[in-house]
């Protein structure tokens, strides 16, 4: 099984009871629904051209890392640098993620991210529902919370794994994000990874138990009446026995 890797330099929540949540457009949620299964996306699709690079301090230090290795190698040293940065370069195209929001509360600014209109909802779950909701457990999956580091100074750990897909940039604390990333090696019959090819369209499917992975079910604040209605009668449809419940954001205030 390879879905059992530790990566010691990332850490995980220290709770398994840690509430997670994801925001999405009602269409979204349907989707989850209709397949029973999260939507991972290709890690070049999310938008972020910095998904999967490195830092300029790991740049720097490339050459000493993979000394003894160029050292065989003999002249063709510069080659197998580029070499390298093609490599990594291709790695977002085999990387597919799941983004969550780790957090007590909800976020009006999450929202905000999330949605074009006040249509959206916000599944919320924990960080062990979600890794327990997984049904293929022979998927390599890795569950970590975001590091966010400064690309200019910090050095990144786990070049060859999955580690630069779980670092951003300090500009991007504020999403406290926790991650579900899987890549698509092929793994040949020794058990080492060979590369794969690139993972089709926007991203993959990956089945889950809804029972499980879903606590409760919030609609955005603001949303008209009409749609806590759709959303409720969707979810009964779908036979998911969860609450559906109106944002918190919504809340009088008291004097």
């Amino acid at each position: 099984m390879h879905h059992n890797i530790q990566l010691p330099f990332l850490a995980t929540p220290e709770k398994g009871d840690a509430i997670i949540r994801r925001y999405m457009d009602f269409a979204k949620f349907v989707s989850l629904l209709d397949e029973q299964a999260l939507f991972f996306v290709r890690a070049d699709k999310l938008g972020d051209s910095f998904e999967g690079s490195h830092s300029k301090a790991n740049i720097e230090i490339r050459p000493q890392v993979y000394r003894d290795m160029l050292k065989n190698l003999g002249s063709n040293s510069q080659d197998v640098l580029k070499d390298m940065s093609a490599f990594f370069k291709f790695l977002p195209k085999i990387t597919a993620v799941s983004c969550w929001h780790l957090s007590e509360y909800e976020s009006d600014a999450m929202w905000k991210l999330y949605l074009e209109s006040s249509e959206g909802i916000a599944i919320q779950s924990t960080y062990y529902r979600l890794k327990s909701s997984i049904r293929d457990k022979s998927l390599p999956i890795h569950i970590y919370k975001v590091k966010y580091i400064d690309y200019e100074q910090d050095f990144m750990p786990g070049e060859f794994n999955v580690g630069p897909f779980f670092h951003k940039r300090k500009g991007f604390e504020h999403e406290h994000e926790l991650r579900a990333v899987i890549q698509n090696w092929a793994y040949e019959r020794g058990g080492e990874k060979v590369l794969a090819k690139p993972i089709a369209d926007e991203g993959i499917y990956v089945k889950v138990d809804l029972d499980l992975l879903i606590d409760r079910i919030y609609v955005a604040p603001k949303c008209p009446e009409w749609f806590f209605k759709l959303v409720k009668s969707v979810v009964r449809k779908y036979k998911l026995n969860k609450d559906v419940l109106r944002s918190s954001l919504d809340d009088k205030p008291r004097y």
